[in-house]
């Protein structure tokens, strides 16, 4: 009995230990020395290959970046499809998300949110050779996106009547309207611009209006994790106050670049 009673107390005081080290997750960060951050790697210019040295670079790259000099930590990045963003970062294969993931009610059930650090807009884009005039034309038709992704949502609620085509990608849904499996296409507003240029001497598409949502994108955490949680909002407030936010934004996105945007939001909290 007494044998039987000291081993419930050590597997107890394991359990408890146990619990406590997963518990704080900024703390076993900054033991073994590096932030795991998951991107997609194929969403220019948010994370893709460097055409020369074919590391992944970009806009959530360098958040990622900011994180991990914050915490006094290398980092790693970790390419993820976009369906397995939340998987890989709840069975603990990655400590942060920053893969464009836009927030919905459902996966702010399952993971934490950081404050917002872009703000993206889903838009559809036909072949100007469909002759859509206006993405309200799109009910009932075949319609492609990535799979998992906030573009697959806008579309179910935007056209409940419309055929939802996924693909692993957005290039690889992109291609496939191109090819005529299906009439239109829904992404960032930011890859559409891109899209858009790639395409104007070859086979040209048309980005159609009204936008289908205006979604905003945060750093992806587990719950619980109060102390990381913190720290990563504490940071992007203090790189919005710098304006480090803004030239990151810049860089990437603004004025010297192909895409030529003007940043139009702030960081700020996720009001869902």
């Amino acid at each position: 009995m007494r044998k039987y009673f000291l081993t419930a107390i050590a597997a107890a005081t394991l359990t408890m230990a146990c619990g406590a080290a997963s518990a704080d997750q900024l703390d076993d960060i900054k033991k073994k020395g590096t932030l795991v951050c998951g991107v997609l790697g194929t969403s220019e210019p948010f994370s893709f290959p460097n055409p020369q040295t074919r590391e992944i670079q970009g806009y959530d790259v360098d958040f990622c970046a900011a994180i991990a000099k914050s915490l006094g930590v290398k980092l790693e990045i970790k390419p993820v499809a976009v369906a397995a963003r939340i998987p890989e970062l709840l069975q603990g294969r990655i400590d942060v998300i920053a893969a464009n993931l836009g927030w919905t009610p459902e996966r702010a059930e399952q993971i934490a949110y950081s404050d917002s650090y872009y703000a993206a807009l889903q838009k559809a884009a036909s072949k100007r050779s469909s002759n859509f005039k206006s993405a309200d034309e799109l009910a009932g038709k075949r319609i492609s996106s990535t799979k998992g992704s906030t573009s697959e949502a806008a579309i179910k609620t935007k056209y409940p009547t419309a055929t939802s085509v996924t693909f692993q990608d957005p290039p690889t849904a992109f291609l496939a309207m191109q090819q005529g499996k299906a009439d239109a296409f829904v992404v960032s507003e930011m890859m559409l611009l891109k899209l858009k240029q790639q395409s104007e001497a070859t086979q040209p598409i048309d980005i159609l209006e009204p936008q289908l949502a205006d979604e905003k994108w945060g750093i992806g955490m587990r719950k619980g994790e109060t102390a990381l949680i913190n720290h990563v909002n504490n940071l992007l407030q203090k790189m919005e106050t710098s304006l480090e936010a803004t030239e990151l934004f810049n860089k990437w996105m603004g004025d010297k670049t192909e895409f030529k945007m003007k940043r139009g939001f702030k960081i700020e909290p996720i009001k869902g």
